[in-house]
């Protein structure tokens, strides 16, 4: 017989001794018993090989009439099936659960499309360089993968029919290469998004969006010490993970790059820049050399754009500090003062009612009206250019940054030849529909 069916055996054996030697006699066994009861029975229900689903659904209505019926034995059937069906429909009216099996649907359009395949290799190759390239490629796809789908398993599963074989075909030890798929997959609990923590918040009534933004960094830095991990044991023990060979680094290139003659260089920009115009280019499309040519120009295109929206955002002018004012005081203000000219005044009197003259008595003459000043100018109003918000000058750790960035993809052009272009745009092919989904999902 196997090891494996001894030790399996082995274990559900020393649970059953535990229990008829740990547990009370029936009489005096109280709520917290039954607990214990059924946890390990659904334990060795579980390395049986029921399904797992059935096995909580059974035991728990099991166990649960089993505590009512220690209460009161004439309503444990009624308590029990009350309890059911309040639970299932507690779950069923859970919006947030929706999103379980969305997650499932969304890994195995990921799992259907190759995108992770795609992912592994292009990852594998843009690494060669890397000692323990196998391994660090292993733990980011794992991670990019458990961002997208949350699911632990699907994860581990899929690495392993995926990475495992290269990984021992290279020469990887067995450890190093179940390491890293395991340590890697179960990345999905932590980066969002992940079923565990939507379970977890749905249960225990936390917000879900805070779980997100607490688990976030701790996985990425989890990820981080992992791949530090597999780099310093490469560099110390490289027999556990070989360097690859040159035949495994080679990128095919595609037919266009034999129009390109080598005269023009190894960079791939220069190459495409220049082969519009070039004698030996003229068999190749132009619209073939100006697609590759702006995916080659997409990293400089994305520093643009960030380091403006960065200045865009350091340059802002601060915005002019405004005062609340209670409402009706500055009305009691207003009357308390002199009253504007324009505003509403009483009417004169000598249009008003008055009493008739007394007979006999000659009128009193109406008082002689004096005009009232007139108003004073209006101020002339400030110019606009005067009211305009002035943009603070961009701080100096702004232009070191750019500078420092500048410099590095200075370098990385200088280096980007076509098979790193190649390789580039398996990234793009593989990566970026990842994003997209793991964008639509954080919202």
């Amino acid at each position: 017989m196997r090891k494996e069916i001894w030790f399996g055996l082995s274990i559900l054996v020393a649970i059953v001794i535990a229990l008829f030697a740990l547990m009370p006699a029936p009489a005096d066994m109280t709520n917290g018993h039954i607990g214990l009861l059924m946890l390990a029975l659904v334990v060795v229900a579980i390395m049986l090989g029921f399904p797992t689903a059935f096995t909580l659904m059974g035991m728990g209505v099991m166990f649960a009439w089993l505590a009512f019926r220690s209460q009161d034995p004439d309503q444990a059937v009624q308590l029990t099936l009350d309890l059911m069906v309040q639970r299932a429909y507690s779950v069923m009216a859970n919006d947030v659960l929706i999103s379980i099996p969305l997650f499932i649907f969304m890994g195995y359009l990921v799992e259907r499309a190759n995108l992770i395949e795609r992912l592994f290799k292009s990852l594998h190759l843009a690494m060669a360089r890397v000692p323990g390239s196998l391994a660090v490629a292993t733990i980011v796809t794992c991670a990019v993968f458990a961002t997208a789908t949350g699911i632990v398993g699907a994860v581990v599963t899929l690495m392993g029919l995926l990475a495992l074989p290269a990984m021992l075909k290279a020469g990887y030890s067995t450890q190093l290469s179940a390491g890293c798929i395991t340590a890697g997959g179960c990345l999905g609990i932590l980066i969002p998004p992940s079923v565990l923590l939507i379970v977890y918040g749905a249960t225990a009534g936390v917000s879900v969006v805070k779980l997100y933004a607490g688990a976030f960094f701790p996985g990425l830095m989890l990820a981080g010490l992992y791949i530090g991990y597999v780099l310093i044991l490469a560099k110390l023990r490289p027999a556990m993970a070989p360097p690859l060979a040159a035949s495994e680094r080679i990128v095919a290139l595609p037919a266009y790059t034999q129009a390109i003659p080598d005269a023009y260089g190894k960079g791939a920009v220069a190459g495409l820049v220049r082969a519009f115009k070039g004698p030996r280019a003229q068999g190749v499309a132009g619209r073939t050399l100006a697609s590759n040519l702006l995916v080659a120009l997409l990293p400089a295109l994305a520093f643009a754009a960030v380091m403006g929206l960065s200045y865009r955002i350091v340059t802002a002018p601060e915005a002019a500090p405004t005062e609340l004012v209670e409402m009706g005081a500055q009305q009691d203000l207003d009357s308390s003062g002199a009253v504007d000219a324009g505003g509403l005044q009483e009417p004169p009197e000598e249009g008003g009612l008055a009493e008739p003259p007394v007979e006999g008595e000659a009128a009193t003459p109406a008082a002689a009206v004096t005009p009232a000043p007139a108003a004073a100018p209006a101020a002339p109003a400030a110019p606009v250019s005067a009211l305009d918000p002035v943009a603070k000058p961009a701080p100096k750790a702004f232009w070191i940054t750019l500078a420092v960035l500048g410099a590095a993809l200075l370098v990385f052009y200088l280096y980007f030849s076509f098979a790193r272009l190649e390789i580039f745009k398996m990234l793009l092919g593989s990566l970026f529909p990842l994003v997209i989904l793991i964008m639509a999902v954080l919202g």
